[in-house]
């Protein structure tokens, strides 16, 4: 196969057509911009698809964790335990409630959560003994304080090891917190992703499954934490409420109209959006798996269905993955390192007092892993091309 490059290959790149323009030209040409019939028409198919009972639009994935984390009583000094290997936005939301974030290193082969430690960590942090400080921070948290909740991540858009969690929580009367942002059309044991939890949220940022440009959206079953994350997305207003009444102290975290359309056009394309994903994620494992410094994305038995966001790729011992990304960059191929882990993000550590080794598998991925370029829209002869630059450049090391 011909794999000469092209002039630039994006990072990513969203899969939009004429109808997601007229539908978000039809909004602009009306007078309802915002709260109107687009929102419900995008909360509705996310229900039907889920098959939840409700779904509440918000302005970013970000802004649904951080309701989902109110809905869950989450306060000042509340323990919550979560992963350390993750976009940032997952730990923000239990800070921005002055949550303590509780992490746990993740399973190697998938990098998501490892449900023993989880397991281990909640008998522990209950017991009231020594062994509740070792899944402390240095400072910032004591043993005192309440186990409150479990907030997962589907990382890459590969579900968590769900059962045992969920069984361990129940036991614990802790709520579980779905963050599916990265697995819209994942399924776990052929359940689908987002509903594995007592509230699910799926973001769309353009480089996610489907798109709005910026947005998110929470489902669950749980009539009182609908009714009251709807209140705190729209400035606190509950049923009621005139447009100046507030009952809740709350926040815009509206999705606008025009971009509940795009969505709304997005998710009548799923099944279509999704299976260009996998196309591509094939060319790349058919290519990279004859590559012996290349490590593929491993499925778990329990991954029924993965949904690919991203394509990310684990490097050998002793391949220089900085200088690696710089010889791509220089032949058009942009690569990113993913995900840097957050307990060594300068604000956790000046707060919490985190080191290196602490969580030492979120650490060895964060040094070995690249994502490659991705999207529905790359074409044979580009993963060809990616894939063959890449062997180029590790065999120059």
């Amino acid at each position: 196969m011909d794999y000469h490059a092209p002039v630039q290959i994006p990072m990513s790149s969203p899969d939009l057509t004429e109808a997601e323009s007229e539908a978000v030209l039809k909004v602009v040409r009306s007078s309802q911009l915002s709260m109107g019939a687009y929102i419900e028409a995008f909360e509705k198919a996310f229900c039907d698809f889920t098959g939840c009972q409700h779904a509440i639009a918000v302005s970013s994935g970000t802004a649904g964790l951080h309701l989902c984390i109110r809905a869950a009583g989450i306060e000042a000094g509340d323990l919550v335990i979560t992963t350390p290997f993750s976009f940032v936005a997952s730990t923000n939301a239990i800070l921005y409630e002055h949550g303590i974030p509780i992490y746990v290193d993740v399973d190697p082969k998938t990098a998501n959560i490892d449900p023993q430690k989880v397991i281990e960590a909640i008998n522990d942090l209950a017991s009231n003994t020594k062994r509740a400080a070792q899944w402390l921070p240095r400072k910032g948290a004591n043993s005192k304080q309440e186990l409150k909740a479990i907030l997962t991540v589907d990382v890459f858009g590969q579900p968590a090891d769900y059962d045992p969690i969920q069984q361990a929580a129940s036991q614990r009367d802790l709520v579980v917190i779905n963050d599916a942002c990265e697995a819209l059309g994942a399924a776990y044991k052929g359940r689908k992703a987002g509903t594995l939890g007592e509230y699910g949220v799926f973001a769309f940022y353009p480089n996610k499954q489907i798109t709005t440009a910026e947005g998110g959206i929470i489902v669950t079953n749980n009539d009182k934490a609908a009714t009251y994350m709807r209140a705190l997305r729209n400035q606190g207003r509950a049923p009621g409420d005139t447009w100046l009444q507030h009952t809740y102290l709350g926040y815009n975290y509206r999705l606008d109209e025009m971009s509940a359309a795009l969505g709304a056009v997005q998710m009548s394309r799923l099944d279509e959006l999704l299976l260009k994903r996998q196309s591509v994620a094939n060319w790349y494992n058919q290519r990279l798996q004859k590559i012996p410094s290349v490590q593929i994305p491993t499925l778990a038995a329990t991954t029924t269905t993965i949904s690919w966001f991203v394509y990310v790729i684990r490097l050998a011992d002793g391949i220089n993955r900085d200088l690696l990304a710089s010889q791509l960059k220089e032949k058009g191929i942009p690569v990113r390192p993913y995900f840097l882990p957050i307990h060594l993000q300068p604000y956790m550590v000046e707060r919490f007092g985190y080191q290196p080794g602490d969580f030492p598998i979120t650490e060895d991925l964060g040094k070995r892993c690249l994502a490659l370029p991705f999207s529905g829209k790359m074409s044979e002869q580009q993963v060809e091309f990616v894939c063959q630059e890449l062997q180029n450049c590790i065999d120059r090391q």
